[in-house]
């Protein structure tokens, strides 16, 4: 069982220095880098997940982490971003001028279908399987409505895209594996930043499926694709 951002302070950061308080966020970043990888592993699932699972266990370490950062500051710390919280602080503070999401997925064989968001004042929606355009319905299924702009970029920002890696490869865990899945996520913008591209091959990040989820994506539906 987990505890709260503010249990987590009492019992591990109210009376410590500024210097163990950086002790503890260097351990508490680790800890998400292992879960994130432990569920980007290809042979991730084939064992039983213990409870709390990984998931659960990144969500409240990185509300640890909030905590513990303001803790270092109210110290008398100082805290300076990373070269990787300085690009997921980038991609987080430009969610709002995101213009077109498109998401593509498929294989060699039976081609690349891609999901293309196009957000202004509302939201347009298609998939593109080879140069035919269908219409796709975006569902909130927390509210059991279509999606706006605010609602569709709030969904884009709670699986925090801006902490993934660029690019995704089974080599990372000494895998090779030929054709398969291959993925590609981009995002435009309309205030002159460079888009931002996120791709992978067989691999992916640990939240993958939310993400599909939101682009209503069914995996029976994707393997008859390919």
């Amino acid at each position: 069982m987990m505890i709260s951002s503010e249990g987590y302070y009492e019992e591990n950061l109210k009376g410590k220095t500024k210097e163990q308080i950086m002790s503890t966020i260097r351990g508490l970043k680790q800890e998400i880098g292992l879960l994130k990888k432990t569920m980007e592993s290809p042979d991730y699932g084939q064992e039983a997940i213990v409870h709390p699972s990984e998931d659960t266990r990144i969500h409240w370490t990185r509300e640890y982490l909030k905590r513990a950062k303001l803790a270092y500051n109210q110290a008398g710390g100082k805290y300076t971003l990373s070269k990787a919280e300085e690009k997921t602080a980038d991609f987080d503070s430009n969610m709002d001028s995101i213009c077109k999401i498109i998401f593509s997925i498929g294989g060699f064989f039976g081609g690349y279908r891609s999901y293309v968001v196009e957000l202004s004042d509302e939201v347009k929606a298609y998939t593109k399987l080879w140069e035919d355009e269908e219409p796709l319905s975006l569902l909130d299924t927390d509210n059991d409505e279509t999606f706006t702009k605010a609602t569709f970029i709030a969904s884009i920002a709670a699986l925090h895209i801006g902490e993934w890696r660029r690019r995704y490869s089974t080599q990372r865990f000494g895998y090779t594996v030929c054709d398969g899945t291959q993925w590609e996520l981009e995002f435009e913008y309309n205030n002159g930043h460079k888009p931002v591209r996120f791709d992978g091959d067989n691999s992916y990040p640990y939240n993958f499926d939310r993400l599909k989820m939101l682009f209503g994506i069914d995996d029976i539906e994707e393997d008859e694709d390919e």
